[in-house]
């Protein structure tokens, strides 16, 4: 980890070296493309923006705001105990050192790395994650962490929430991936005993079927279709890194080299 002030600056500058003198301009017309290292650079600056904006800070807190609004707000229809279902990663917890630590050797996101990381318990809360979830919980409303994370990270995920205080940081609450990514089975099984107020993820489909695995064309045309639900009974939070967003444009197919990732990027830009 790099701690000292002169070595963070050199490291940006480096950082914009690297980019500046790697990126091309892809224009109608022209033969140019972008490099293949994209991907790599991309992943770095959105995990940049990430750690640094202060514009990403308020999308967090005004996420978070608009969820404790739809909590003062709510009214019950049923007399079941009541609850949030939240994703975790980039919903709850921040993952950027990680992209960084995969970026800056040239590597996006494997899986044996990943599971050092979540290891660990070292990733950080959201801006205002845990204040919004306390408060939850101060109402009397329990909250499920339905991720994609898997059984074999229990231990350590349930250790980093509870670093921080979180409530319902148990085996109960904590609902891990197990043979299917889709989280449909797990929502309808909480929604099954209790009154579920709202959805907290970065991901469409943590919110709903209608998300699950599906083309870039019918993910807008489902946003659309359901506009009236994001900041109500959806609340979405910002995630440039990854996600189905990224996926969605390679047919849900994880197997690509840097290059066919370049490619998949270009096909997918629009320039003037």
């Amino acid at each position: 980890m790099i701690k000292s002030s002169s070595m963070k600056n050199f490291s940006f500058a480096a950082l914009l070296l690297l980019v500046a003198c790697n990126s091309t301009r892809n224009i109608a017309g022209s033969n140019s493309a972008l490099p293949v290292n994209t991907v790599i650079n991309g992943k770095l600056f959105t995990a940049l923006y990430q750690q640094k904006a202060a514009e990403y800070r308020a999308l967090c807190y005004q996420g978070y705001n608009i969820a404790r609004w739809q909590i003062d707000n709510y009214q019950p229809v049923s007399n079941k105990p009541k609850a949030i279902i939240t994703d975790i990663d980039e919903t709850i917890l921040d993952n950027s050192p990680y992209a960084v630590h995969q970026a800056l050797q040239g590597k996006d996101y494997e899986a044996a790395t990943w599971y050092q990381w979540t290891d660990k318990s070292a990733a950080d809360t959201m801006p205002g994650a845990g204040a919004l979830l306390r408060y939850a919980a101060s109402k009397g409303i329990e909250v499920f962490y339905i991720t994609n994370r898997e059984e074999r990270e229990r231990g350590s995920t349930l250790q980093n929430l509870q670093r921080f205080g979180l409530p319902n940081t148990d085996n109960a609450h904590f609902i891990p991936k197990a043979t299917i990514s889709s989280k449909e089975q797990r929502r309808q099984t909480v929604m099954a005993t209790h009154e579920v107020i709202l959805l907290m993820g970065d991901n469409l489909a943590d919110f709903s079927l209608l998300f699950d695995k599906k083309t870039v064309a019918e993910r807008k045309q489902n946003t659309d279709a359901n506009y009236g639900a994001f900041g109500k009974k959806f609340i979405v939070f910002p995630n440039p890194g990854y996600g189905d967003w990224e996926s969605s444009m390679n047919q849900y197919k994880y197997s690509f080299t840097a290059a066919q990732k370049d490619s998949i990027i270009r096909a997918n830009v629009t320039g003037y």
